[in-house]
């Protein structure tokens, strides 16, 4: 049995992460929720070398994406349904996933958030590196197509009503769709 996947895709700090647990919790089946904090914040790179310069990020930044994105494919092809965010900043990862993950249901959500919004957000957060939420919206939808756009600045609870409607109608028209 094939896995299903929700891709949720924007800038950071666009609500993707509170969202996606809203979505988990309501979901008729069982969801993982993945994303790059996730492995980040269990430790799986090593920040604090990172940090204090022991090895480049640049080096390890290509083989970590790639092994995300076939990560994804492996748990979809084992069974596991998945609910995935992720920030498309580097173009040729849509055609990476968009290969990787033919074979199953990709649902493509797109998050979109005022500026201010981001930028408050990004402060308050303190996590992230001051003006990536800017970069992230100027960039990130630019030639995506998806299957529902969400406003990241709704509550959770209603956003993640609103793509289980969508998600369960069954209608796949995004990038990610599969051609008949």
């Amino acid at each position: 049995m094939n896995g299903q996947i929700i891709i949720l895709h924007g800038p950071s700090s666009s609500g993707k992460s509170t969202t996606a647990a809203a979505l988990q919790e309501i979901i008729e089946l069982p969801f993982w929720h993945i994303s790059i904090d996730h492995l980040r914040d269990a430790g799986v790179l090593p920040v604090n070398r990172l940090n204090r310069k022991d090895f480049a990020w640049s080096d390890m930044r290509k083989p970590f994406f790639d092994g995300f994105h076939k990560s994804l494919a492996a748990y979809a092809e084992a069974g596991n349904n998945l609910i995935v965010e992720h920030i498309f900043d580097t173009p040729e990862w849509v055609d990476d996933l968009k290969n990787l993950l033919a074979p199953y249901d990709v649902y493509f959500v797109g998050f979109y958030c005022d500026l201010d919004e981001l930028r408050w957000r990004e402060a308050e957060r303190g996590d992230r590196p001051t003006g990536s939420a800017e970069q992230d919206h100027g960039t990130v939808h630019k030639g995506r197509n998806y299957d529902i756009e969400i406003d990241g600045q709704k509550s959770p609870a209603l956003n993640a009503q609103q793509i289980l409607m969508a998600w369960r109608s069954g209608i796949r028209s995004s990038e990610f769709a599969k051609l008949d």
